[in-house]
């Protein structure tokens, strides 16, 4: 009995060290998880391109493809916020300017986005009727050949492959757009930590001053440059 209880005893104290040890884990981004602005300029042409010529050819997927890196990148959603996505979701009537996302634990946000981005959600739109989709406010953004919801294993699928096409390291990942927009959402801002908190749907503040590093290490290349 007494080896019993102490091996309970054990058991406590290597799980209350997990769980101590998980709540101080703490995650970093670095600069080869976000995507340069010449590497966007790359992205954003290659999948221009295959979309136009997707158009011509009368195929859905480039389209499709197109929005999904636009919208990765103009709303840095995660992967089974931009899946879950439906019409009714974009509030883009008129004067308004935003997307309604449900997040982590079923928590609502209203990410605004710009008015560049707008037009490409019209266009999108129009795109997706031309091919006979619905666009009525229950049907789903990025949706498969069949109209249904895409799954979060083919988005990262499709997001490898335009990677390819567009000559830009594999080692990226279509959670990588994400980092990417917080990243140049906080030089946008002035560095206001607060409102990317928002945009993103961090609980904690704490998580968006992760990308602070990234910032940083762009700041020692700026005074490498000094007076050259």
């Amino acid at each position: 009995m007494a080896l019993f209880k102490k091996f309970i005893k054990l058991m406590k104290n290597e799980l209350a060290s997990n769980k101590k040890r998980k709540h101080n884990f703490s995650w970093t981004i670095d600069e080869s998880k976000c995507l340069s602005i010449e590497e966007v300029k790359k992205l954003r042409n290659a999948c221009n391109r295959a979309k136009n010529y997707g158009l011509q050819q009368r195929k859905f997927v480039p389209a499709r493809n197109w929005f999904m890196i636009e919208l990765g990148l103009n709303a840095g959603l995660r992967v089974e916020e931009m899946a879950s996505l439906k019409r009714g979701n974009l509030l883009i009537d008129k004067a308004r300017s935003s997307i309604v996302v449900t997040g982590k634990g079923n928590k609502k946000r209203a990410v605004w986005i710009n008015s560049g981005f707008k037009k490409i959600c019209h266009a999108f739109l129009d795109y997706k009727k031309s091919f006979g989709y619905s666009i009525d406010e229950e049907s789903y953004l990025l949706n498969n050949l069949q109209g249904n919801m895409i799954t979060k294993r083919a988005l990262q699928k499709f997001f490898k492959a335009i990677l390819k096409k567009a000559s830009l390291p594999e080692h990226y990942y279509i959670h990588c757009l994400r980092h990417t927009y917080t990243t140049f959402l906080l030089k946008a801002s002035n560095y206001n930590y607060r409102f990317v908190q928002q945009q993103l749907g961090h609980a904690s503040i704490r998580t968006t001053q992760v990308y602070a590093s990234v910032i940083e290490s762009e700041g020692r290349k700026a005074v490498e440059k000094l007076y050259k």
